[in-house]
Parts: structure tokens; sequence; C-alpha cells
């Protein structure tokens, strides 16, 4: 593989439009490169996902360089383990993410904590992607059991958007990033210090008291820090939802035939598929990465041990062979997600995999029912978008309209 030339610069200026194009020219649908010098495969597909997902073939935790650990995840997170510790500390997140009651719960959350920001909104314009933010550090934050004043609440939704902003460049964002991330580490680590003075309670009443008492494979608590870090990581994806909000505006605004549909939903059906098709049609992730755990064959092509393995996120999500007209916005083909040809089965926006033992994220079930929710009541605001840049930049990563899509309220 040493013939292969380094794409480092060409993912960096190209962003999510580079691993699609080059797949498109790969005959076998592969592609081979580099990334900051390592040898790197791409590959595609629910069969590809299958293959990524199984930890006989790829490690995630080796993968995750520095950089994203010190922005995105954190040292020490659960995506820096593998194996039994990995499934260990994963239950954790799985007990407090995909328990029905507790998604329901924060849905609830959000749902008052928009409705209050609405009316405190009056009139004038606001940007939509801060405000929801700041809605959902809320939200979080009261189901979490660390109620927040708005001047906390404003605090953490910026420290945390700028987590995700900075993790992929090497630039000012990324710099903005780790110092947002040192500074809401030693905040949660002091709460959970505080915590453990009281006496373990034998039922954890929240996401606080189930971090701070949890014991890890080893049967010993986490320290403070990692602690910290394992809160922020229920946190952080929570606060980003505010990126899918803001698509959805942006949907809205491009076909607002879909507002009326939206508005005549008592049940939520349509406005759980509208969610996956925003997350779905919108760039999130674009890729996923892990390394090769031995020498391994796909397809007929050999992967040496340490090859730096990427599957096709943003790429799957858009690929013809999956999905009729693909670059096409509609909602309807999630109202009848189930038999053989279930569509979710084929959407990867936040990962792939199964959540209790693998590393797709636990949290997608918050992700749909916190969009739903804030997507019905968007439908239902009567607002007014102003001129404004809605220009979503695929060189940029994560992306979302210029604007932050700015409301005018009258």
């Amino acid at each position: 593989m040493s013939s292969f030339s380094d794409s480092t610069l060409s993912l960096l200026t190209r962003g999510y439009a580079w691993l699609p194009d080059r797949m498109r020219t790969a005959s076998d649908g592969t592609f081979r490169t580099r990334l900051l010098g390592r040898p790197t495969i791409a590959l595609r597909g629910p069969a590809a996902a299958d293959f990524f997902y199984d930890e006989r073939h790829v490690l995630r935790s080796a993968a995750l360089p520095d950089p994203v650990l010190d922005t995105l995840f954190g040292q020490g997170a659960v995506h820096t383990l593998d194996a039994e510790a990995h499934r260990v500390r994963k239950a954790m997140f799985i007990a407090l993410l995909k328990d029905e009651k507790g998604v329901a719960t924060l849905g609830g959350h959000v749902s008052w904590r928009w409705r209050e920001a609405v009316t405190g909104w009056q009139r004038g314009r606001v940007v939509l992607f801060d405000e929801t933010a700041r809605v959902l550090a809320l939200a979080v934050g009261d189901w979490a059991g660390l109620p927040l004043s708005d001047a906390e609440a404003s605090r953490m939704a910026g420290d945390c958007t700028a987590m995700v902003d900075g993790f992929a460049t090497p630039w000012p964002r990324h710099l903005r990033a780790r110092r947002a991330r040192a500074r809401q580490e030693k905040v949660l680590a002091m709460l959970v210090t505080r915590v453990r003075g009281t006496q373990e309670p034998d039922t954890k009443a929240s996401a606080l008291e189930t971090v701070a008492w949890h014991r890890d494979v080893d049967g010993a608590l986490l320290d403070p820090h990692t602690a910290a870090v394992e809160l922020l990581n229920i946190i952080r994806p929570t606060i980003a939802i505010a990126w899918f909000v803001a698509f959805a505006a942006h949907a809205l605004h491009r076909w607002p035939h879909h507002r009326e549909l939206l508005r005549s939903d008592p049940e939520g059906t349509y406005a759980e598929a509208f969610a996956h098709e925003v997350r779905r049609f919108y760039p999130f992730a674009p890729f996923v990465g892990g390394l090769a755990t031995r020498d391994l064959t796909w397809r007929g092509e050999d992967i040496r041990k340490d090859t730096l393995i990427l599957l096709d996120l943003y790429g799957q999500n858009h690929d013809p062979a999956l999905w009729d007209h693909p670059y096409h916005f509609d909602p309807h083909r999630f109202t009848s997600p189930n038999g053989a040809d279930n569509p979710l089965a084929n959407l990867i926006p936040q990962g792939g995999g199964d959540a209790a033992r693998g590393h797709r994220c636990p949290g997608e079930d918050i992700t749909v029912t916190a969009l739903s929710a804030i997507t019905a009541e968007l439908a239902r605001l009567d607002y007014d978008v102003p001129d404004q840049d809605l220009t979503i930049p695929l060189t940029r990563m994560p992306s979302a309209p210029r604007s932050g899509f700015v409301l005018s309220l009258s």
C-alpha cells in the first residue's frame, strides 16, 4: 500500500464530498489511500457495516486520535474501550439512553423548555441554532439531575457546540473546542465529587447519580475526570441535536408543504419519519473509522493488520442502490418502516451496528424523540425567514446553514 498517496489535505478541503466522490470511481466498492500517513481502506454498504462493527475485524478505540478525544469524546471515554471493558461501560449508557420511559421523560423536558423559550422570544429575530442549543442544554440538565440557570445553560450550550464544531479542524475552532471541553470537565468533575460526598442511594435517580456511582469492569468507581467525560458524552450529543433542528428548519423552508403534514399529525408518526429523513438527507458524520485487528479479507481485498478502515456514512445514506431518489427529501420513505425492506436498517447517520454490544450511538432514540418534538413545534410556529445565507457548505465539517437559520417573529 506504499504506492497510495495521502488524502489528508483532500479530506480537509473537500469535506463530506471527499469519500463519496472517491467511492463512486471505485470499481470494486472499496477505496484505498492514506490518511495522516496510515494505510487506509474505505468500505460502504450494509454488508460493509456488518463487517466493520464486528469486533473480530475492527477495533474502534485505537483509531481515535488525541485531537478528537481532546475535543469531541474526551480522554478515557467509552469510545476508547473495546471488548468487555467497553461492554460494561456501555451498559451504563444503554440503561440511561435506551430506556423508553427515560427517553420519553427527556422528550417531555425538551417540549416544555422549547415552549417556555418561544413565549420569551416575543417579537424580533432569533438564531434558531443558538436558541435550540440553549433549550436542549436546559432540558438535558433537568433530566440529568443538574438543573441549570439560563446563564449556565448558555455557557454549556456554547461549550458543547464548540466541542462538536472544532473536532475536525486544526484551526482556531479546534483550540476553542479544547478550551470548552476543559471548562465543562472541570465543572462536572466537581459535581461528581459533591455527589460522592453523600451516601450512595440504592436507586439512582438521575444520570448524574448513575455516572457518579458507576463501577467499571474492575469494580472501581470512575475517577472524577472520567465520570465528567462520560456525563459530557450524554450532554454534548443531546445539545448537538441543534444541528438537526437547523436542518429541519431548512427543509421546512425549502419544502413548506411538510408544515401542514406535521400540523395534522396528532400521533407524531409523520414527525418521526420527518426526523429520520432529516438525519438521512443532511450532512452530519461523514464516516467512522477503526483499525484492522489482524490480517483480513473483504470481498477478495486483503487488509493488513492495523490498516485504518473507514465506513462511509454520508455516502451510504445517499446511495442510489439503497434509496430511491436519494437526493430528494421524502419523509414518506420512513412512514412504514416494517418488514424485510425496513429502511431504518440502512440508515446510519450516527453509525451502525448494535448499540448494546457495539459502538453505535445509544442516544439515537433521544435524537429522534427530541428532533420529532421540536420539528412538530416548529411547524406550528408562525414566523418569517428573512434574507440570509442558508448555504450548507459540504466542505465544512460539521456543516450547518451558514446563518444558523434566523427566524423573524411578528
